[in-house]
């Protein structure tokens, strides 16, 4: 029989808690508590050291412990590369498939099935991302594409008729292919500027006049406290489907389209936004695993201590469960063929 003052049970109360409250028995819990105890957990990011990906995963390995059954010690990987596919392959693959690794691909992995943001071509995907076990999203945040104040661009009109110089680290990421995207629906005229390794590199490379801006996660911008305070920068346009309230002086992509079909073609890419911090473990993890790793995630995003870590790097804690980001996945897959072949020949012509 079950022991169910055990210390690892008792301390993760409140994921046990979420449990009952969701209708699945106690001991998916203590089954789940016996296991993790004394193990170690890692989340594997597929961002840089000292990039957006990373803050948020070390964020959360710093509060995660208490809320997992049995309380194993979390820590953080960074396994940059290829914008996030060698971290994913590895995750699919080679990861092991008890519950101990979980991973933090870039969002666009959510529209991988559909455009080949990633791949480009498809050949270098060796992964299903519908077989694997979504856990959450700690934010919905969309990027946004921003200026250094040296340059001239002083609105979005100004991106249709001069030309902006944008940093990128390689095709497949968003720093990439939304300018590339903008150009084709919108009329603008970025020139993109590739091989940055991450987006501080970009950063630096803007201070020194090497590029004009480049689009980021609004949190990497907030993570530059100096730079808003003492406004070197200006946020022109920002991607998400509508506009952030801490943004709604700045047009959405989607706004300055021409015509209908282009506004489509933004909404339909703009979905991957809702997940921007993706985790996720590999599949066939024992489900009662992933159930206690769901409801943990859950009591996380609701840790004061955590969300106030969370406002210190610029996120706006706003999450979505893994069952929320299985239906994104869905939606995604019933947006119009036509719609994502324009985009598939925008991206990859």
């Amino acid at each position: 029989m079950v022991d169910m003052t055990r210390r690892g049970f008792v301390s993760g109360a409140g994921t046990a808690a979420a449990l009952a409250m969701a209708g699945w028995p106690v001991h998916v819990f203590a089954d789940a508590a016996d296991f993790y105890r004394g193990k170690t957990i890692h989340i594997i990011t597929g961002g840089a050291p000292g990039a957006a990906y990373d803050f948020v995963a070390r964020a959360m390995a710093t509060h995660f412990s208490k809320h997992i059954p049995g309380n194993p010690a979390v820590v953080v990987e960074n396994m940059p590369g290829a914008a996030s596919l060698t971290m994913t392959n590895t995750l699919y693959n080679r990861s092991a498939r008890d519950g101990t690794v979980l991973g933090m691909p870039l969002n666009g992995i959510v529209l991988e099935p559909s455009l080949k943001l990633l791949s480009r071509d498809g050949g270098n995907v060796s992964f299903d991302i519908s077989k694997m076990n979504w856990i959450g999203t700690p934010a919905q945040q969309p990027q946004v594409l921003w200026v250094y104040h040296t340059a001239p661009q002083q609105s979005a009109a100004d991106l249709k008729t001069m030309k902006t110089i944008v940093g990128a680290t390689a095709p497949g990421g968003d720093n990439y292919t939304l300018p590339l995207i903008s150009n084709a629906l919108n009329g603008t005229k970025f020139e993109m500027i590739t091989g940055y390794k991450a987006v501080n590199d970009i950063f630096l490379a803007a201070e020194q006049g090497e590029v004009q801006g480049n689009t980021a996660n609004l949190s990497s911008l907030l993570g530059r406290p100096d730079w808003m305070r003492d406004k070197k920068l200006r946020i022109l346009v920002q991607f998400g489907a509508e506009r952030l309230p801490e943004l709604k002086d700045v047009p959405t992509a989607a706004e300055l389209a021409p015509d209908e079909a282009s506004r489509q073609a933004w909404r339909a890419y703009a979905m991957k936004f809702k997940t921007t911090y993706p985790i996720a473990m590999p599949p066939d993890v024992p489900k009662d695993r992933v159930i206690a790793m769901r409801a943990a995630f859950d009591q996380l995003m609701k840790d004061p201590a955590f969300i106030a870590d969370a406002e210190k790097i610029g996120i706006d804690v706003q999450p979505l469960g893994g069952v929320a980001i299985e239906k994104i996945i869905a939606d995604i897959a019933a947006v119009p063929e036509p719609v994502m072949e324009r985009l598939r020949k925008i991206i990859n012509p």
